[in-house]
């Protein structure tokens, strides 16, 4: 009688198959969960430690960037250089930290994690000014507070279109 095949030709072990079993749940409960909508209650924003003055960039506005051509929105253009808050979630490029000094600012959790990554002109690297670490939030949106410029990187999760020399962060609150 012949021996059945294998349908995964690794063997795994206990550990690693509860990873990705865990990994697959949290990708499916978490999100993605953006925080480009307004839940529509009248609240207002609020971020204590983020200058109110600053201009408010949007994912909508970042996305008016054609990552290709390198041709931008007018309104994009009016605020490349400038002092904005842009609201987001953490992946961290330092693995395992629980405070780092740059990660990417994603439109919804789990991005670049559990995910293909979006593209380009939606992930700003953010570097922060004079190695000022700050804590992770991987779950909860926080404000970046920094100059936004246009500059491509690649990281381990690909290709970036923004930079951002982040002065400050607070949680994102409604």
């Amino acid at each position: 009688m012949p021996k059945p095949r294998c349908r995964f030709p690794i063997s795994w072990t206990p550990l690693q198959f509860a990873l990705v079993i865990i990994g697959g749940w949290l990708a499916l409960t978490s999100g993605p969960r953006s925080v480009l909508v307004d839940p529509g209650d009248g609240a207002r924003i609020r971020a204590s430690s983020v200058p109110r003055d600053s201009i408010e960039v949007d994912w909508q506005m970042l996305a008016a960037l054609d990552y290709r051509t390198g041709e931008m929105s007018q309104e994009l253009e009016s605020v490349v250089g400038r002092e904005v808050r842009v609201p987001g979630y953490m992946v961290p490029l330092e693995d395992w930290a629980g405070e780092v000094s740059e990660f990417l600012l994603v439109p919804y959790v789990g991005a670049c994690v559990h995910t293909p990554p979006p593209p380009p002109n939606q992930l700003v690297y953010v570097r922060m000014e004079n190695g000022q670490r700050v804590p992770v939030s991987f779950w909860n949106p926080v404000w970046i507070h920094g100059t936004l410029t246009v500059e491509t990187t690649t990281n381990l999760y690909g290709s970036v279109s923004f930079k951002m020399a982040g002065t400050s962060i607070a949680p994102y609150e409604w």
